[in-house]
């Protein structure tokens, strides 16, 4: 399916209902594609925590779109080459981690998008122009319909985010519950009732400015809850978690039906 329309599909989805979708960590085209013909809407090919170059990312962001899945590049942070390379490669967008300030959330839009939007690095001689084979102007206008998702994870988050929700341009708010957890003092503890406040208190406010947001799960529970809270961007686990998980339970029952015919 050609990038453009699986972005227009994505924000279809989105606009109706939650859409679901897990991080991966791993570096085979196989794994996502193989979560992409599952079903899930999304993924996201973390570069922030995860083995991956740009290079090997751009074979993964093949496998999701063979697969008819977003692939999302978070990026390690809003850096202006680290952007630009990932879109080039033809990410069907970016998730920008550590957002603190308005300030970074308009740099991250300077550098992910093309004029008038931004002033993202100008090149047609990338993957997501086909190489030069789509025509130029053409090529600029389907860009800017990337998306741009940017992740509140801290406490300088909060104090800013009345600003940082006033700036124009950005598709979804992530929030990031562990660093979350990290900056309220109770590190990992992301069900902690401190942590459930201010991860309401951020949804609540994105809510109230029309903006889509999402947070990070790890169980159907938690998906459920927070899906009911009014959260659209569910990502659920991590590839590499969801396979050993699978893998773990079927070891178990092997051992089951061992020790009964033992």
């Amino acid at each position: 399916m050609d990038m453009t329309e699986l972005i227009r599909r994505f924000r279809q989805r989105i606009a109706e209902g939650p859409v679901f979708g897990p991080f991966s960590k791993t570096s085979d085209p196989a794994i996502v594609e193989t979560l992409g013909h599952a079903g899930f809407d999304f993924i996201i090919l973390d570069t922030e925590h995860g083995p991956n170059s740009i290079e090997t990312v751009q074979n993964l962001i093949r496998a999701a779109q063979l697969s008819q899945m977003a692939p999302i590049v978070r990026v390690p942070s809003g850096d202006y080459e680290m952007i630009g390379k990932a879109l080039d490669v033809g990410a069907a967008g970016v998730q920008v981690p550590q957002i603190s300030c308005a300030e970074d959330v308009g740099a991250a839009i300077e550098h992910a998008k093309f004029a008038p939007l931004g002033m993202r690095g100008v090149c047609r001689f990338v993957r997501a122009a086909g190489y030069s084979s789509m025509e130029r102007g053409e090529y600029f206008r389907r860009a800017n319909e990337a998306l741009l998702i940017i992740q509140i994870e801290g406490q300088a988050a909060l104090d800013n985010l009345d600003d940082i929700l006033a700036v124009d341009g950005v598709d979804i708010v992530f929030v990031g519950p562990y660093d979350l957890s990290q900056s309220l003092g109770v590190p990992g503890e992301v069900e902690h009732p401190l942590v459930t406040e201010k991860m309401q208190q951020i949804v609540q406010a994105c809510l109230d400015k029309g903006v889509f947001v999402g947070n990070f799960t790890e169980t159907i529970p938690q998906a459920e809850t927070w899906t009911g809270h009014g959260l659209r961007y569910i990502s659920y686990s991590v590839d590499v978690g969801i396979l050993y998980e699978a893998a773990k339970n079927l070891v178990r029952d092997f051992n089951r039906m061992r020790n009964r015919n033992g």
